[in-house]
């Protein structure tokens, strides 16, 4: 069976980066009738907070990305340890010392004399004295996987044909000095155990990728099928990393985007196939093709977002958004008329609220100098109300006999009297369906 997981840690809210990573690992699952497990990478209790874990599930549920099942690595600690002690046992686990300020000083020695600046493994040549003396003076030390150097090779489901020399990268570091254990063990343990068949991440993590498979080998465990998608950039190609607060999942809905406005977008974004909105979840999995992405650096404008939305509330019936019109004070007899015309005129359904508040209160009419007399004759003509769909033809007619004025000099100041605005419904719609005519005062 084909098995994904979406792994954020509980430190922050969701971001766009991070649901373009569980869009994929989810349609890749949902295509194949896999599982798609949500796993909380929760191993630092400092900044690990159960309110984020929370909103992490509220933010995948409002989306309509349902998991299978929740893993927390918190409670996996006892297996990671049984991990370190096998990869200890093995003698590819050693013990290192070395501060951080000594660590930098060797990477920039090696990168002056032209060397990569990986991990030199100084520690294997520690005593066992030495080793305890270390402890006594700076506590005890982070763990480091002795890599195989040699060339480690995967096909990779975006990139290609991947060739890693290990020889190149430092020995991964994958317990704390403090007893934390880092993604690298924790996750690899997990993907076995779980029985991960597929995983999908940004092409940051190529080089985790490298030495999670030889850990991954050296645990007896079975190696996914990884792939790496480009990451998000801003629409000037500038890094996102800044305006990841405001990328917040949360925020989005908070602005009023539709979920399918933004899984349409990140399900094809950075892929050779059109965006194209999509009505549901369904459809959005029966076109998805990982083979189609490609590696280069993909532009995401938020604003790309609004006009997906507005098509998207454009094909809705009134009664999908029925609370919202009787949050409101839409009568029930008037919602399908007012949702019909406002549907057409909304980027959100935040922008119903000023259009009910026209219907209901009516506008402060904006009369250009020119028309005055104009307005006042044809307001003079209108009748009372209530209106039907012949009221604006019917009074339009009768102005225009009064006072000669046709085409765009006719309706236009009409219109702004009437609506404040130069733009907006075919006044014949929106006409019946407002209750006080300010103008006409």
């Amino acid at each position: 069976m084909t098995t994904t997981r979406f792994a954020p840690s509980p430190t922050g809210y969701i971001h766009v980066g991070n649901l373009r990573t569980a869009l994929f690992n989810f349609l890749i699952a949902a295509k194949s009738g896999g599982q798609f497990i949500l796993r909380l990478d929760d191993t630092d209790p400092e900044r690990s907070r159960q309110e984020y874990a929370d909103a992490i599930k509220e933010d995948l549920e409002w989306l309509g990305l349902t998991w299978d099942r929740v893993e927390k690595q918190s409670d996996r600690l006892d297996r990671y340890e049984a991990a370190a002690q096998e990869l200890r046992d093995m003698g590819r686990f050693y013990e290192c010392f070395e501060t951080p300020t000594e660590l930098d000083l060797k990477r920039k020695k090696q990168l002056n004399m032209g060397k990569p600046p990986v991990y030199d493994r100084s520690a294997l040549a520690l005593s066992e004295d030495e080793k305890a003396k270390l402890r006594e003076e700076r506590g005890q030390g982070h763990w480091r996987f002795k890599l195989d150097h040699e060339r480690i090779n995967w096909t990779d489901g975006i990139l290609g044909d991947i060739s890693i020399d290990a020889a190149s990268v430092s020995d991964p570091v994958l317990i704390r000095g403090d007893g934390q254990f880092l993604y690298t063990l924790a996750s690899v343990c997990d993907d076995i155990d779980f029985g991960i068949t597929d995983v999908v991440r940004g092409s940051d993590h190529v080089t985790n990728t490298a030495t999670q498979i030889q850990i991954i080998e050296a645990l007896g465990g079975k190696v996914p099928s990884f792939a790496h998608h480009s990451l998000l950039t801003g629409p000037q190609g500038e890094a996102l990393s800044k305006r990841l607060g405001t990328l917040a999942i949360r925020d989005l809905r908070e602005r009023g985007v539709q979920p399918m406005a933004l899984l349409s977008l990140l399900a094809r974004l950075g892929s050779s196939q059109p965006v194209e909105l999509r009505n549901s979840l369904e459809e959005i999995v029966e076109g998805f093709d990982l083979s189609t992405f490609g590696s280069a650096p993909t532009k995401f404008d938020v604003e790309d977002l609004l006009p997906l939305t507005a098509r998207y509330l454009s094909q809705l019936p009134a009664t999908a958004v029925a609370d919202t019109l009787y949050g409101l004070g839409v009568p029930a007899e008037q919602a399908d008329a007012f949702w019909s015309v406002a549907r057409e005129n909304i980027t959100t359904l935040g922008d119903l609220e000023g259009w009910w508040t026209l219907c209901r209160d009516g506008a402060d009419p904006v009369i250009d100098e020119e028309d005055r007399e104009f307005v006042a004759t044809a307001m003079g003509l209108l009748p009372d109300g209530p209106y039907n769909a012949d009221s604006w033809s019917n009074w339009t007619a009768a102005v225009k006999e009064a006072t000669g004025r046709k085409g765009r000099g006719l309706f236009m100041p009409l219109r702004k009297a009437l609506t404040g605005m130069d733009h907006g419904p075919d006044m014949s719609v929106l006409l019946p369906l407002m209750q006080v005519i300010r103008a006409k005062d």
